[in-house]
């Protein structure tokens, strides 16, 4: 009988899979000098990677594609010597069922710091041609549009989500702060998302939030009940908590807080949230620092993102830095985030739907960098395992790593 109670009682410790989790190098297609990475999946399970070179004058977007173990022949999508490149504003790329890919970039639109627009392009060959560049955004102002998020409406049809300036246009600051309190929002950034076609005829456009914090990253996923788009909201007493909105096949969802943590924060944090979705099984993860504690929490939904049951705060202290981002299936998640103390580090854990831990913290990689010159870190997953890319610095010039979990 003490036997068997030992043997109940080792069946309730948690389990840790830490040990089965091989971490290897992942050689990238870049160049020496690379930054800005992301990367996106096609629906035959084929990633791609995309980032910014900086060329003898001005940028040029480039992409390449993983198949069966091999790297594609990089590919230019775009090039201008007038972009606005950023450490946190970056592009990306979209891979519809229908074989099409679509990419966007940021073009500055007159001398201002923070004047400009975001660009889309279409390719129908795998990356080889792509269209001429259509303009987001039709409200013409000299003002912030950025931080977007693609995915696809349909098999044919892109939806992108967007940090719109358009009713900043004019103020002297980049983070416009009406008096605290007062509900007046019409010099606000706002939070927009629209659909085009095949074509690149824009179908359907709305405004989601009228009130958003200035320059923190979105995300968006598409659950069995639609797509559902996350941000960090600001309301009229300068708290900055992490909203959702949800397409209900008809309209847009009034944003709605994905948990409480009543962040009060004078100014933007530039440190957007993240989210994944498998039907009805939702993973959202963010950076709070409610209360001077800087956190990473990660939350999941059972019904779409109507409600988040589930909400953890993963890590904590004062070495976090958050830049967050998340992958997962219906059962589980993992969660990646980037740590500073001595050094920068990256680290990624894996999770059940009640947030139990499935592994220990992961170190992923000591990067050389420090602060902003990193960027982001960013995440996919395929029946192959985890890859991630992210940007490191070495003899002072930005260069891509990569590596692979199985």
């Amino acid at each position: 009988m003490k036997n068997l109670s030992f043997f109940l009682c080792l069946l309730l410790l948690p389990v840790d899979f830490s040990f089965a989790a091989k971490v290897q190098s992942w050689k990238l297609p870049v160049s020496e000098t690379a930054a800005q990475p992301s990367l996106a999946k096609t629906s035959k399970g084929e990633l791609i990677l995309s980032w910014i070179e900086r060329k003898q004058k001005g940028h040029r977007l480039q992409m390449a594609t993983y198949t069966n173990n091999a790297w594609s022949k990089p590919q230019t999508v775009a090039e201008g010597d007038n972009w606005f490149v950023n450490w946190a504003d970056f592009p990306s790329i979209a891979a519809l069922q229908n074989g099409t890919l679509w990419a966007h970039y940021l073009v500055k639109r007159s001398a201002g710091t923070y004047a400009y627009d975001v660009m889309l392009k279409q390719s129908k060959d795998m990356g080889k041609t792509w269209s001429k560049p259509i303009i987001v955004h039709n409200d013409g102002t000299e003002s912030e549009h950025g931080f977007v998020s693609l995915w696809p409406w349909s098999s044919s049809q892109l939806a992108v989500a967007w940090l719109d300036g358009r009713h900043t246009a004019g103020s002297i600051s980049h983070d416009h702060s009406p008096t605290a309190g007062k509900d007046d929002f019409s010099k606000a950034m706002t939070l927009r998302a629209a659909v085009f076609d095949a074509n690149g005829k824009k179908t359907n456009e709305w405004q989601l939030d009228q009130r958003t914090c200035d320059c923190c990253q979105t995300d968006a996923a598409i659950t069995s009940k639609g797509p559902i788009v996350i941000y960090r909201d600001r309301d009229a007493n300068e708290i900055r908590d992490i909203y959702t909105s949800r397409y209900d096949g008809k309209a847009w969802t009034t944003g709605k807080a994905v948990a409480r943590d009543n962040w009060l924060m004078p100014a933007c944090p530039v440190n957007g949230p993240a989210i994944i979705a498998n039907r009805e099984s939702v993973w959202a993860a963010w950076y709070t620092a409610a209360n001077d504690k800087p956190s990473i929490r990660l939350a999941h939904s059972n019904n779409s993102g109507e409600k988040f049951q589930q909400v953890r705060t993963i890590a904590s202290g004062m070495h976090i830095q958050g830049r967050v981002d998340v992958v997962g299936d219906r059962d589980d998640a993992w969660l990646l985030w980037t740590e500073e103390n001595q050094t920068q580090m990256l680290w990624i854990q894996h999770f059940d739907t009640q947030l139990s831990a499935l592994s220990e913290p992961i170190n992923i990689a000591q990067l050389q960098g420090r602060g902003r010159a990193t960027g982001f870190a960013r995440m996919q997953k395929t029946a192959k395992g985890l890859f991630i890319v992210w940007t490191d610095v070495t003899n002072g010039k930005p260069v891509l790593r990569g590596a692979q979990i199985q």
